[in-house]
């Protein structure tokens, strides 16, 4: 009894940590210089996690499965080429196009990992090389533009509504849409059944390969979004956009608070981790930090919410 007690304390205290930390490292920095507190700047921060929590939420699908996508870098970047390049032809078609990019990268992904049997790490490495190879070819090497004229098909990025930037309402669509996907459908049920003991869930009938190619499926199509909303805010493509993003977007994931191990998690906590990684980045700008320090702080942060979140009774032995 005392142990279920300890254990039911220990699952609190990893549910609430990230957002009481977040509430006191904002007050922290807010005390240390005011003015990060403005309004203004709030949201400024609430438009920066946009993009970070959009390719969060996508990986936090694969994450709750137990697995993992590191080609969500790649596969944002060759999605912002793709529109850069196209979207002076085909106007709003550009962005179904870079979608349909995304769920092809990502349905191929899935398939290598369960046909194939690659584990999931292999496989989305391999494919995230392909994606950046294939930005490097199409874009020529460089970094494409974009003009006025082209700029205007993505004023639904980069325009405000009803006083809050677009891309706030686009992370909040994002978040509505993500948060009814995992608790609101079958596929929500069974990934996190698949997270908590996927052999279990095989026995009980669960389609565990299905639940995984859409899983992958979805991680790239949030990418590829994530790709557009960076060409919209950028105003242009480059085969590099993204190339930063990979290590903060895990980070977010696990530090609010979904175990690396799957199977406990929910998009409400990667919103809390984005926004953490965030306050990190742009308080350490405005307490005068050197921006390069950033992936080391991003690293370490990594690594302790790992420690914290990890089950270890998943991986008795650690290779």
């Amino acid at each position: 009894m005392a142990t279920l007690l300890a254990q039911l304390g220990t699952d609190r205290l990893r549910q609430w940590l990230p957002l009481a930390t977040l509430v006191v490292l904002v007050a922290l920095i807010g005390v240390l210089q005011p003015t990060f507190v403005n309004l203004s700047t709030l949201l400024q921060v609430a438009s920066d996690t946009a993009v970070l929590f959009v390719l969060a939420s996508g990986v936090t699908f694969v994450i709750m499965l137990g697995g993992i996508d590191l080609s969500i870098q790649s596969m944002a970047s060759l999605a912002s080429v793709i529109v850069a390049l196209t979207v002076g032809q085909l106007g709003y078609l550009a962005f179904p196009l870079a979608l349909s990019v995304g769920v092809l990268a990502g349905l191929l992904a899935g398939l290598a990992h369960v046909r194939l049997r690659i584990p999931s790490f292999i496989a989305t490495l391999a494919m995230g090389g392909v994606l950046a190879g294939t930005a490097l070819v199409i874009a020529r090497e460089r970094s494409i533009t974009l003009g006025d004229s082209e700029r205007a098909y993505l004023t639904w990025v980069t325009g405000s509504s009803f006083g809050l930037a677009n891309v706030i309402l686009i992370g909040l669509v994002v978040l509505v849409l993500a948060q009814l996907l995992q608790s609101r459908t079958r596929f929500g049920r069974y990934s996190a059944a698949i997270g908590a003991g996927e052999a279990a869930a095989y026995a009980s009938g669960v389609k565990v390969d299905r639940q995984k190619v859409i899983a992958f499926t979805l991680s790239a199509a949030f990418a590829a979004l994530a790709g557009i909303i960076l060409a919209g805010r950028l105003s242009s493509g480059s085969p590099t956009l993204a190339n930063e993003l990979l290590l903060p977007s895990i980070a977010a994931v696990v530090v609010g608070g979904t175990a690396i191990t799957g199977g406990v998690g929910s998009i409400w906590r990667t919103l809390i981790g984005a926004l953490l990684i965030s306050t990190v980045r742009i308080g350490m700008t405005f307490l005068g930090i050197n921006i390069f320090a950033q992936n080391i702080v991003f690293g370490a942060v990594l690594v302790a919410a790992v420690a914290i979140t990890i089950d270890r009774s998943k991986i008795p032995i650690v290779k």
